[in-house]
């Protein structure tokens, strides 16, 4: 019987890994700029965090989530998004209490979600994210949506569409739940199983519906812009001034409420608008989410953040024809043929690499030809070759691939010429 991967997750084969590792160094580096931390939280949590963070009404938790129960009878959950854990370990570590606030958070972390399979959708799947806590400031909101739309641009993606919509405080998400349900009853029994639940526990998740998108009912439906009280309306309106005074565009569409329950105020999205990207279009998406600390006890939070998958990055950068710098070359590769200068070889491959030089070596026992061919599979720049002459010379030949220029060095001035070679020198 075939060994294969899981249905829904992928081997990153060392080839692809270098994409990966460039992708992840340019947001880092993006992150630093900005001020944010690096957080690492659990690959597990206690269920509880993810029906209480992220909300029972969500796919996520009622058909998405890998969950199981340890050997204790504890109830863990593979993490299916990131903000539920950020969010617990903001509380139970304290984090409200630091001087510096916000908190500026951001994160590389797997997901899991039992979905199906799709190209740029799996059930194992790789995200970067951002969470700012502890500021109710709209520029925070700005600020966050400006960091991800620079990662996109940095990285030299151009077909980009930002969308933002505001979901409102509580007073306004109650006034327009009760349109919703005011609109949409008379049309339930038209609506799938799924939208029929979600008209009774929460009648906005059925503008998110994959299904009933093409009712006539979703065009007419309520628009929550039209039940945003004074105080969500001018919020929104200083969003849209901070995004503008920075020269980001964006459209407003009223429909977009995210697939999660903790929302409220600014939501958004970032989809792809390169030719051949594929049918689903988004790239990032996220939004403020006050009151979350507080369902995992902590004090009265206002919190933004999003998440971005890196899977559908790579394919946007694909799309748009954006090659990944190829940097992937050897400095120093050995050659040596005979067991005593294989010996010697094994010690002037550890001496070089203890001094900050990176060099690798011949492992098959292959003949100097072979040897010199898989030199040049490996892009090194010099050749160092090891053979019985040298070895009884104290020597090494040193060959520059580039050129084909070969120079025979006294061991001792070795490590200094090749120092002096890979940075420049003469």
């Amino acid at each position: 019987m075939a060994m294969n991967a899981p249905r829904g997750t992928v081997d990153i084969l060392p080839k692809d890994v270098k994409a990966w590792q460039y992708v992840e160094d340019q947001i880092k580096e993006i992150c630093n700029r900005y001020h944010y931390s690096e957080i690492r939280t659990p690959v597990f949590e206690h269920t509880e965090v993810y029906q209480r963070g992220v909300g029972d009404t969500t796919d996520i938790v009622q058909k998405e989530m890998y969950t199981f129960e340890d050997r204790g009878g504890r109830s863990l959950t593979l993490r299916p998004e990131g903000t539920a854990g950020v969010a617990r370990a903001y509380v139970q570590n304290k984090l409200y209490g630091e001087a510096s606030q916000p908190v500026k958070l951001y994160y590389f972390a797997e997901m899991f979600r039992y979905e199906r399979p799709q190209k740029g959708r799996m059930r194992q799947l790789n995200q970067f994210g951002v969470e700012v806590l502890g500021s109710a400031d709209p520029a925070v909101d700005a600020e966050v949506i400006d960091l991800a739309m620079t990662v996109y641009r940095s990285l030299g993606l151009t077909s980009l569409k930002l969308i933002i919509n505001s979901l409102g405080d509580k007073e306004s998400r109650a006034d327009h739940r009760q349109a919703l349900i005011d609109h949409f009853t008379p049309h339930k029994e038209e609506l799938c199983a799924d939208c029929q639940v979600r008209l009774e526990q929460n009648p906005l998740r059925v503008l998110d519906c994959k299904k009933d998108r093409e009712h006539p009912a979703m065009s007419s439906s309520p628009s929550i812009l039209d039940y945003l009280n004074d105080e969500s309306k001018i919020y929104f309106e200083d969003v849209k001034a901070y995004l503008d005074s920075m020269g980001i565009e964006y459209v407003v569409d009223p429909t977009l409420v995210r697939g999660l329950d903790y929302y409220n105020h600014t939501a958004f999205e970032i989809m792809s608008d390169a030719e051949g990207f594929g049918a689903i279009t988004t790239l990032a998406g996220g939004g403020r989410y006050n009151g979350m600390v507080e369902e995992f006890g902590g004090p009265s939070t206002p919190a933004i953040g999003f998440g971005m998958g890196l899977e559908r990055l790579l394919m946007a950068l694909d799309a748009e024809g954006i090659e990944i710098p190829d940097d992937d070359e050897l400095d120093c590769y050995v050659v040596a043929v005979g067991k005593e200068p294989e010996q010697a070889a094994v010690r002037l491959v550890h001496e070089l690499r203890t001094n900050g030089i990176q060099v690798d070596k011949d492992y098959q026992q292959r003949k100097m030809k072979a040897q010199l061919k898989a030199a040049d599979r490996y892009r090194a720049k010099y050749v160092l070759i090891l053979g019985e002459d040298e070895l009884s010379q104290g020597t090494v030949t040193v060959k520059e691939m580039a050129t084909g220029e070969q120079k025979v060095l006294p061991k001792e001035e070795l490590l200094e010429t090749l120092h002096g070679k890979l940075t420049g020198g003469k």
